[in-house]
């Protein structure tokens, strides 16, 4: 096989890999609510997570668009810039799961990518206007999920105030079945995507499609390894979001749920990749503080916020180094 088609397949395996990983590193934005409050199995749960991950990574095209030509210009990135930026992205995600923090896949990537490029050809690489529209977005999307979580909570406390505790329980574990599903429905039609859209520029880089669309293969087998590496599950951040942060009640789980679907696939519609964990648990947040302040486990929150602010600049340095050592061998 010649190098550069076999750079070309390097990039695709690894791109396949991080939608792998992404998919078990981040199974608790689907599942942790639901297998906290036991509205479902954690079986069942991670098998409806799988299902809903593969449709909704179908449903369109819009965020892969904006990860493959609005950060970097996809003409001036080498084969060996992406390889750089999935390596760091992949060990970052890695190395977070192993601790049981729920770090952002979508910071590690478009850290990754940003690093690579920015070592190989500097920064004038980088498109501005768009690196601002998406590392904003990043930012603001936490703050958004808090913000409606608090929200959905205190309504649902208030539509619910007559009502008895066991009444309560017996409606949102039904409720909570569906607000999970489209929970799981939102993450892949966010996180898929940008796997897509790194394939979709090394395609495009080498010549191999006329314009920057993303091929029917690429999004499928990227809606395939999303779906798989949901149904290995990532156990220990399933743990931290469904009970670390804040003890979980059906209509508090609900609430988060229906919250984090509403900003994550609004933000798809809008062509923005958001950090699906950072707006999951800041939903979780939100709705802790909406009962009590003190019912959030701020010490947790705090190192979760911690790992949201260092994945960017270290997935970037690690990208950076790889960089190095692949063009020096």
């Amino acid at each position: 096989m010649p190098s550069a088609e076999l750079a070309i397949f390097v990039v695709v395996l690894l791109a396949l890999l991080f939608d792998y990983i992404n998919g078990f590193h981040d199974t608790a934005n689907a599942v942790a609510t639901s297998v906290s409050t036991r509205a479902m199995t954690p079986s069942f749960a991670i098998g409806l997570a799988a299902v809903m991950n593969f449709i909704g990574a179908l449903s369109g095209t819009a965020v892969a668009k904006t990860i493959g030509s609005d950060i970097v210009m996809p003409a001036a990135v080498t084969q060996h810039v992406l390889f750089a930026a999935l390596i760091a992205a992949i060990f970052w995600n890695l190395l977070t799961w192993y601790y049981g923090i729920p770090s952002s896949s979508s910071h590690a990537l478009i850290g990754g990518l940003v690093g690579a490029a920015v070592a190989s050809q500097g920064f004038g690489v980088l498109k501005t206007a768009g690196v601002i529209k998406v590392v904003a977005f990043l930012v603001l999307s936490p703050l958004i999920g808090l913000t409606v979580g608090y929200l959905v909570m205190t309504a649902l406390w208030w539509l619910m105030r007559r009502q008895t505790p066991s009444h309560i329980n017996r409606v949102f574990l039904k409720l909570q079945i569906l607000a999970s599903t489209a929970g799981a429905f939102s993450h892949g039609s966010n996180d898929a995507q940008k796997s897509m859209g790194i394939i979709t520029m090394a395609l495009f880089g080498a010549g191999l499609i006329p314009k920057f669309e993303v091929p029917f293969w690429v999004t499928l087998a990227c809606a395939i390894a999303m779906a798989l590496g949901t149904a290995v599950g990532g156990w220990k951040i399933i743990r931290t979001m469904g009970g670390r942060i804040v003890k979980l009640e059906p209509i508090n789980g609900f609430a988060a749920d229906l919250s984090s679907a509403s900003v994550i696939y609004g933000s798809t519609l809008l062509g923005m990749p958001v950090s699906t964990t950072h707006v999951v648990s800041s939903c979780i947040m939100g709705v802790g503080s909406a009962k009590r302040l003190l019912a959030v486990r701020w010490a947790v929150a705090k190192q979760i916020v911690t790992a949201w602010v260092l994945t960017i600049p270290s997935a970037a340095a690690v990208a950076a180094l790889t960089l190095f050592f692949v063009n020096l061998f």
